[in-house]
C-alpha cells in the first residue's frame, strides 16, 4: 500500500481517530457476581477505537516519540506484537501516512493480521522459536533488531521497556477509574508487556491509596518466576521478563490456563452480553478465584483489554476448543 505524505508543519498526532482514544465506560457487572457482596466493575477498553487498551499505549509511546524527534515524516515503526499492539500501532501510523511494520508470530490469530492489513501495516512473520529459550519472543525482538538496522529511518517502539507505555495507563487508564469511581480496593490487571500494571500502581501509590493490585497471568508465563510452558492464547504473559516489570507491582498474582481465558469469556458472554478476549476471561475467572479472599462491600476493578470479534474462530469455537484444548 502507497502512504500519502501529510501535509504537516511539524509533525502531531492529534485530532480525528487519536481524539476518541480513551474515555471508555466502568460497566458494573453485577448479573456475573450477583451472589458476591463485593462490587465488580468491568473496565471496557474494547470500546477503544482500536478494540483494546493498547490504543493508549500506541498514542502515547507516539506522540512522545513525535516530541522528542525520534519519529519524523519519513520515518518506520517498527514493533513485536501478539496483536493488539500492532492494530494501534497500525491504524494511528496509518492515520499520520507512515510506514508501518509489525514482527509477528504463528500464535498472532488470522482476523487480527488482517485488520493490520487492512490499515496499511506490514506483517513480518517469525516461524521459528528462539533456539535457546524455545519462545517466539526472543525471536521477533531479534528479528525487528535486524529490521532496525537495515531500514533507513526505522524507529521501534519497545513495548516491552519504553516508560511511555506504563505513563499511558498512569494518565488515562487508572485516572479514569479514579474519577468515575474514586478509589478502588481490589484492581484487577493482565499482565504481558507489563505496561497496563505498572502505570497503574504507579498512578495509586502516588495517590496514597490502599488497593490491592492483583496480576493475571498465563500458565506457563516467566514473568513473575513461574515455570515456562507453552500457551495457546496471545495476551496474557510473556516469554520473558519485560523491561517494564518491578518486582512488588502486583501484590498477588493469579495464573490462569487457557481453559480458564475461554470459561471467563463465556461467562461474560452469557451474564452481561459482554463479547471480550481471551485475556478478559482469564481475568474474570482470577477473581472467581479469588472471591472468598474479598470482602464484603469492596470496590473491585477488572480492565477487561480486548473486543471478542477477533476471537470468535478460537475461543467462541466450542469446535476449536475441544480439539486445541481438550474440553469434552
Amino acid at each position: 500500500m502507497v502512504h500519502l505524505k501529510h501535509e504537516l508543519s511539524g509533525m502531531k498526532l492529534e485530532g480525528g481517530i487519536a481524539d476518541v482514544i480513551g474515555h471508555t465506560p466502568l460497566v458494573p457487572l453485577r448479573r456475573l457476581f450477583e451472589q458476591e457482596e463485593f462490587n465488580v466493575y468491568g473496565k471496557l477498553e474494547s470500546m477503544n477505537p482500536g478494540g483494546s487498551s493498547k490504543d493508549r499505549a500506541a498514542l502515547h509511546m507516539l506522540r512522545e516519540a513525535i516530541q522528542r524527534g525520534d519519529i519524523t515524516e519519513e520515518s518506520v515503526v517498527i514493533e513485536s506484537s501478539s496483536g493488539n499492539l500492532a492494530i494501534s500501532l497500525a491504524q494511528l501510523c496509518n492515520y499520520m501516512g507512515l510506514r508501518f511494520i509489525c514482527v509477528v508470530d504463528p500464535r498472532t490469530t488470522e482476523q487480527h493480521k488482517r485488520i493490520i492489513r487492512a490499515f496499511g501495516g506490514e506483517i513480518d512473520l517469525v516461524t521459528e522459536p528462539d533456539t535457546a529459550t524455545g519462545e517466539f519472543l526472543p525471536a521477533r525482538i531479534e528479528r525487528v533488531q535486524t529490521l532496525v538496522k537495515m531500514i533507513p529511518q526505522a524507529y521501534w517502539t519497545n513495548q516491552y521497556a519504553n516508560p511511555d507505555n506504563a505513563k499511558a495507563h498512569e494518565c488515562t487508564t487508572m485516572k479514569e477509574i479514579a474519577d468515575q469511581i474514586g478509589p478502588v480496593d481490589y484492581l484487577f490487571c493482565g499482565v504481558s508487556s507489563c505496561g497496563t500494571l505498572k502505570g497503574c500502581a504507579d498512578y495509586i501509590q502516588k495517590q496514597g491509596w490502599s488497593t490491592h493490585i492483583i496480576g493475571v497471568d498465563a500458565l506457563g508465563s516467566v514473568i513473575f518466576g513461574g515455570p515456562k510452558g507453552a500457551r495457546v492464547f496471545p495476551g496474557l504473559g510473556s516469554g520473558i521478563v519485560p523491561g517494564l516489570y518491578e518486582e512488588g507491582l502486583a501484590e498477588k498474582v493469579v495464573y490462569v490456563s487457557d481453559l480458564d481465558c475461554v470459561a471467563g469469556c463465556l461467562s461474560l458472554i452469557r451474564k452481561e452480553s459482554i463479547l471480550a478476549g481471551a485475556s478478559s476471561g482469564g481475568i474474570i475467572t482470577a477473581i472467581q478465584q479469588l472471591r472468598n479472599e474479598i470482602p464484603a462491600g469492596a470496590t473491585t476493578v477488572a480492565i477487561l483489554p480486548d473486543r471478542g470479534e477477533r476471537y470468535l474462530d478460537t475461543v467462541f469455537s466450542e469446535g476449536w476448543v475441544e480439539r486445541h484444548l481438550s474440553l469434552k
